[in-house]
């Protein structure tokens, strides 16, 4: 043995130090992995050739190894780490040679490529990453961002701290508008960091709150960081349970765990944001508290007057709080006492199945004792009740084709039981009703005549809606129905629009915010998956950028708006008429709204390609595109590099040899904590990228195949990445902010200032270890 150590040993350090040289040697990173695992390949088998490593793997064929498989220990449980007195037996690192290990890589590494890269189930979701990139890239480009820096320090810069609290904001909002956190520390660096250093902010809040607030784009969704992760980690939980559920005894993942071993990128997107929301409140506290102790060091500033009109405490207090909670109070009210709520009256063509047991029953002994040793004897006590009762009953019901007479009962019952109030209606008419109430309390002198009709229109519409409007009629005269009522509140809302475009603040905010939610509310509310969604980022974040740019010139950005209409009319139309063509009977509502929603296309595409055809003219699409292209093909040709790098690891044995030791702890949370603290250094040295795809399926299989919830493992891992991102002296943020910041900042100032932050990440994965609920309670809440 080399040095007194195991040739498995020699080859993973051999790995590392080609990867680690790699990085160093100013090669592209992308290029520079694939190139470590060809050239750690090399070495190691030119070793291995010669016979200088030297594998001491257990002998199988060993009493000793027969008596643990006799007392039932699995195979895959015995490793050299658990069991150190089994016997060994030499053996060469490449067990059938170096050339029957590269011929198997090639195979591999051409499989992978074509299931991960170019085909396969996880190409959708690589597709959104482009779509991100895009929309970040946009955005940043646009000069979007500067407005926001400029109007909330504007909002809170009169506050002490308030600078720092302002860039804490914008950098939340920039996490979830790009994802993107280089080009978010960049661009705050530059447009923030000289106005606070101005303004007599000391170096170190100023660099620190920069550095910290750009690294939110790694959390808070839509991250790149989360898809990619979230990508990976679907197939790892799934392939994990299974080897779980078997190593249990049990034949699959369903029967052991009782519910499918299946975890979304979507899903991941729902349990990140509270834990982005609240690492963002951490920073603006610590950047508030301390303003308070040092008012030198961050006073408060005034950055020249604003356009918005005065409001008193009290219009402020009735019109942005006490108006808008009692209505969504009201709707709220209305929705528990059945006056709001669902008025589908669809009945299926099959009866509902019945219902099974919480768990399966019908297992062997040793998956039974398995299953009780996981959800315990009064579960198991309970499914087993639960199925002696089905049994007696005659059987699940199975699911039968109903009668016309069924039929009707059912749609009779349904119609009896829906709510006089359709919710979707309510939640339309509760939207511009908040449109006009806000518009009032943003321009309290102005004349109230016009959303007062606004608001007739509204009570107008929801009485039309109880007295003439019944769950059987149609979309076409539900529409005709509300005509008037809805004319009288659009054409207020056309007059509140006015009044809250004088607003500086809306006026800067609203529509990013409005493309933020479209995004995240569809991918939350479970409407679509994110590769749609991330299309709809990046075609908004163009007609925004495009219309920015329109103003810039001062020229008209009426198709750009029209055209954004033109998407809200088309999803409405979608929602609720039967656009479907191809059926025989089609009523002549449904031809007149397949109609509206294909010109509503049509104009749309055509606002999207103006759009582009404004932004090439202004000499901004060319480089959005050359840059989304640059970071699109680096994450690409990373991720095929460093396959090629993961499949050297496993020619020699080195990821059963790593997890064979993190396996070899009993304690769970031990193994979990290893892994946590060697992601953390590694992040000195490797980006999130090389992390995910190099790292992770390596140790992938030990910590997603526990009892650990997998959203709260990825959302730890990707917590950690940002701590990492964060600390001195190796962190990727730190340098990129060195890059953009002035020279009286020095490199000490980042590092002292980032320190603070760096503390207050390590409080928050406290947070999220002691209270997983802060990353489960929004994907169950939502998945209910």
């Amino acid at each position: 043995m080399l040095f007194g150590l195991d040739g498995v040993e020699i080859g993973l350090i051999i790995v590392f130090l080609c990867l680690f040289g790699g990085i160093l040697s100013g090669f592209p990173v992308a290029f520079a992995i694939g190139g470590a695992g060809v050239i750690s390949f090399a070495i190691i088998a030119a070793l291995d050739s010669a016979g200088i490593l030297i594998h001491q793997a257990i002998d199988t064929g060993s009493a000793m190894y027969a008596e643990l498989i006799s007392q039932g220990v699995k195979a895959d449980t015995i490793s050299i780490f658990r069991y150190p007195e089994l016997p060994r037996i030499a053996e060469p690192v490449f067990v059938g040679g170096w050339e029957q290990a590269m011929d198997r890589n090639l195979s591999f590494i051409v499989n992978r490529m074509n299931e991960r890269v170019l085909a396969g189930q996880s190409i959708e979701t690589l597709l959104a990453v482009v779509m991100f990139v895009l929309m970040g890239i946009t955005l940043e480009r646009s000069k979007i961002a500067n407005d926001l820096l400029t109007t909330m320090a504007r909002v809170f810069g009169p506050l002490p701290g308030g600078l720092a609290v302002s860039v804490v904001v914008v950098g939340a909002f920039l996490a979830a508008s790009t994802g993107i956190v280089g080009a978010t520390v960049v661009t705050m660096g530059l447009l923030s960091l000289p106005t606070m250093l101005r303004a007599g902010y000391s170096p170190q809040l100023a660099t620190g709150v920069i550095a910290a607030s750009g690294t939110l784009g790694q959390i808070i969704p839509p991250s790149i960081v989360i898809v990619l992760l979230g990508t990976l980690a679907g197939d790892l939980y799934s392939a994990a349970q299974e080897t779980r559920a078997q190593v249990a005894g049990c034949s699959d993942a369903l029967t052991y765990l009782g519910e499918p071993a299946v975890v979304s990128v979507g899903t991941l997107f729902q349990a990140a944001l509270l834990p982005g929301i609240m690492l963002a409140i951490l920073y603006g506290l610590y950047a508030f508290g301390y303003a308070l102790f040092n008012p030198s060091k961050a006073p408060a500033v005034e950055l020249g007057a604003s356009s918005n009109e005065p409001v008193t405490r009290g219009e402020a207090f009735t019109w942005f709080l006490g108006v808008p909670v009692a209505l969504i109070a009201a709707v709220i009210l209305l929705g528990q006492v059945n006056v709001i709520g669902n008025q589908n009256i669809v009945v299926d063509s099959f009866s509902d199945a019945g219902q099974t047991a919480s768990l399966r029953t019908n297992v062997s002994e040793e998956c039974a004792a398995s299953m009780i040793e996981l959800h315990g004897q009064s579960a198991w006590d309970e499914a087993v009740a639960e199925q002696k009762a089905i049994d007696e009953a005659g059987g699940v019901e199975q699911a039968h084709k109903l009668t016309d007479e069924e039929r009707a009962e059912v749609f009779a019952e349904k119609v009896a039981a829906a709510a006089p109030i359709g919710s979707g209606i309510a939640i339309g008419f509760l939207l511009l009703g908040l449109i006009l109430t806000t518009a009032r309390g943003v321009s309290p002198s102005a004349n109230t005549t016009p959303l007062l009709i606004g608001g007739a229109g509204i009570v107008l519409g929801l009485l039309v809606d109880i007295l003439l409007i019944t769950p059987t009629t149609t979309p076409g005269w539900t529409l005709v129905y509300l005509a008037i009522p809805l004319a009288m509140t659009l054409y207020a809302c056309r007059y509140a629009a006015g009044l809250l475009g004088k607003n500086e603040l809306l006026r800067v905010v609203f529509p990013p915010l409005v493309l933020i939610v479209a995004v995240l509310g569809s991918i939350l509310g479970g409407i679509t998956n994110p590769t749609p969604a991330a299309a709809l980022g990046a075609g908004g974040a163009i007609m925004l950028a495009a219309y920015r740019k329109l103003r810039d010139q001062e020229k008209s950005g009426a198709i750009i708006i029209w055209a954004t209409f033109a998407i809200i009319i088309m999803i409405l139309v979608g929602v609720n008429f039967d656009l479907r063509m191809n059926q025989q009977d089609v009523a002549v509502e449904n031809i007149i709204a397949f109609a509206v929603a294909k010109a509503a296309y049509l104009f749309a595409i055509f606002g999207i390609l103006y759009g582009c055809w404004v932004l090439m003219r202004g000499k901004v699409l060319t480089p959005i595109v050359r840059e989304t292209a640059k970071v699109t093909s680096m994450v690409f040709t990373i991720l095929i590099g460093s396959q090629l790098l993961n499949l050297v690891v496993i020619s020699f044995g080195g990821e059963h040899y790593i997890q064979g030791f993190l396996k070899s702890f009993d304690n769970e949370f031990t193994v979990f904590l290893i892994v946590m603290l060697v992601l953390f250094v590694l992040g000195f040295v490797l980006d999130f990228l090389e992390i995910i795809y190099i790292v992770i399926p390596i140790v992938g299989p030990v910590i997603y195949g526990g009892t650990f919830d997998p959203k709260w493992v990825t959302i730890m891992i990707a917590v950690n990445l940002q701590t990492s991102f964060l600390t001195p002296p190796f962190g990727f943020a730190l340098f990129y902010l060195r890059g953009v910041a002035p020279k009286e900042v020095t490199t000490g100032h980042i590092y002292q200032g980032i320190i603070p932050f760096v503390l207050i990440q390590v409080v928050g994965l406290g947070l999220l270890w002691a209270f997983p609920s802060v990353v489960t309670i929004l994907p169950a809440l939502i998945g209910h």
